[in-house]
């Protein structure tokens, strides 16, 4: 089935989204979002994009910008290979990064701009990590003052001052309609049943025994079901890095 074509915004607005592999993990410490957030000032500076809003989670990116050029699919692969090969050389890692091609979603609506920048700051507070305004890898700050790399001159002009903003980010408008990466609940039972099914066991220790290239080829296809890192290494017992390279 052919790819289906990009959609563009008219007022160059779009909500993008990048998101690790399997659910790969991206971040595994601060130099990593700091390099990601280098790679993104540079990249977004190169195509004339104008970053709007961003908030970097465990496992996926979000980005509010606006591209009047459509210079957006260069950009994003740009940043993807990029941060790719840095996370690969560092972790002696493998293979694809993040899962297929980045989501896009094109912004025409004045009110539905303000709901996504909204949504991609409260993203650490609804996934349970801690308040929006106490997350350190999103653009949350950048209302404050002058950022090098983020623009929010737009969003001052529609939501106000300081306190306006927190009273924006604290409403309880409905962000229900922003695009995400489809999540669907799989815990632990249905990862047990499905490596059953995969696999034939649902004992860690077969998988540790395994011979080395077999091992890896059985925790791929694992990942490729959908399992997520954690639930490999909590019911294998194999340590998260190896699983991660494979």
């Amino acid at each position: 089935m052919p790819r289906q074509a990009r959609q563009f915004s008219d007022s160059g607005y779009l909500h993008l989204i990048l998101r690790g592999i399997g659910r790969q993990i991206l971040f595994e410490d601060q130099n990593d979002y700091n390099y990601f957030l280098r790679t993104l000032e540079r990249f977004s500076k190169e195509a004339d994009i104008t970053l709007c809003a961003y908030c970097l989670m465990d496992n996926h990116v979000h980005l509010l910008v606006r591209d009047t050029k459509g210079n957006t699919p260069l950009f994003m692969k740009k940043l993807g290979v990029s941060y790719a090969g840095y996370y690969n050389r560092k972790y002696d890692r493998t293979g694809h990064l993040f899962q297929d091609r980045y989501r896009s979603e094109a912004i025409d609506d004045d009110g539905y701009l303000l709901t996504v920048f909204r949504y991609i700051l409260n993203n650490p507070q609804k996934a349970g990590v801690c308040p929006a305004s106490e997350y350190k890898w999103s653009s949350f700050a950048a209302y404050d003052g002058i950022s090098s790399s983020v623009d929010v001159s737009l969003f001052r002009e529609m939501i106000g001052d300081k306190a306006a903003y927190l009273d924006f980010l604290a409403a309880d408008d409905d962000e229900g309609g922003c695009m995400e990466f489809e999540e669907i609940h799989r815990d632990d039972d249905w990862a047990k049943e499905t490596m059953t099914n995969i696999l034939g066991t649902v004992s860690g220790t077969s998988l540790q025994q395994m011979e080395k290239t077999k091992r890896n080829a059985a925790l791929k296809a694992l990942k490729d079901a959908g399992l997520t890192v954690r639930q490999i290494e909590r019911l294998t017992g194999i340590n998260r890095n190896v699983v991660q390279r494979v």
